[in-house]
């Protein structure tokens, strides 16, 4: 349990405040709030680290309201929220995510030269390499990970604990590709995990909030972006055509 302390904008009778209190008691994973109105100020406990961001939402779908951290007080998870518009995005921006797929590329290319030509064999490689790479990065911070992920993702944003499971997960789909473990139940699993994934990401896109992406853990500071769509949406189709294959 934890609790911060925000200014409120936008206050200017005791009507806003209850609007103010309730928006943000209806957050999921807020347990108590106390709005102050003579010091334009919401003290919020809550479970688990909740954005700014996700708060703000909350205040403004009930009027002309904001919130911004207090000077002095809790700083916010250093993964979840992040600056942007002062960082340009380039291409050296998404290098260290470039650098992961070339060494998936690669690897799946040894593998054809060594295996054999098979479409479906490549698929199912390059699959089982992003799922253990991706997890390991995950897994090199679990807790930074697990904050960042429930700023976007839809499962992690209601229950923390999923942002704890789910590199594991990917490490289990990892190896179960490579395995050839039950192609018909790995890709369906696939199937889900990455669609759930992407409905946070196209949220965050739509909302264009600053998040952190949490496709590599917290190691790099790779802004949500349509190239994190692109990624996600890319394996969905990968596992969605094996599916189609096998049935």
């Amino acid at each position: 349990m934890m609790t911060h302390t925000y200014s409120v904008s936008g206050m200017t009778c005791g009507g806003c405040r209850d609007k103010v209190e309730k928006a943000l008691l209806a957050v999921p994973g807020v347990s108590h709030v106390s709005v102050s109105l003579e010091n334009n100020e919401a003290e919020v406990q809550m479970e688990h680290h909740i954005n700014t961001a996700t708060l703000n939402e909350a205040v403004a779908a009930k009027g002309n309201y904001s919130l911004a951290d207090k000077a002095g007080g809790p700083i916010t998870a250093r993964t979840t929220t992040i600056d942007y518009e002062e960082q340009p995005i380039t291409i050296k921006t998404y290098w260290p995510l470039i650098l992961v797929f070339l060494y998936i590329l690669g690897g799946v290319g040894i593998g054809q030269l060594v295996g054999g030509l098979s479409w479906m064999m490549a698929m199912s490689t390059f699959m089982g390499l992003f799922f253990l790479v991706f997890s390991f990065f995950k897994l090199l911070d679990l807790d930074g990970f697990a904050i960042s992920y429930s700023s976007y993702d839809v499962v992690a944003q209601n229950w923390l604990g999923y942002g704890y499971i789910y590199p594991f997960i990917e490490l289990a789909l990892g190896i179960a590709y490579l395995t050839d473990f039950n192609p018909l139940i790995t890709n369906s699993v696939t199937l889900v995990v990455m669609a759930v994934s992407t409905i946070g990401v196209v949220k965050s896109i739509i909302r264009k909030s600053k998040f952190q992406c949490a496709c590599l853990g917290t190691v790099f500071n790779l802004p949500m972006s349509t190239v994190t769509l692109v990624e996600d949406s890319v394996m969905l189709a990968m596992a969605a055509v094996m599916l189609i294959v096998l049935i």
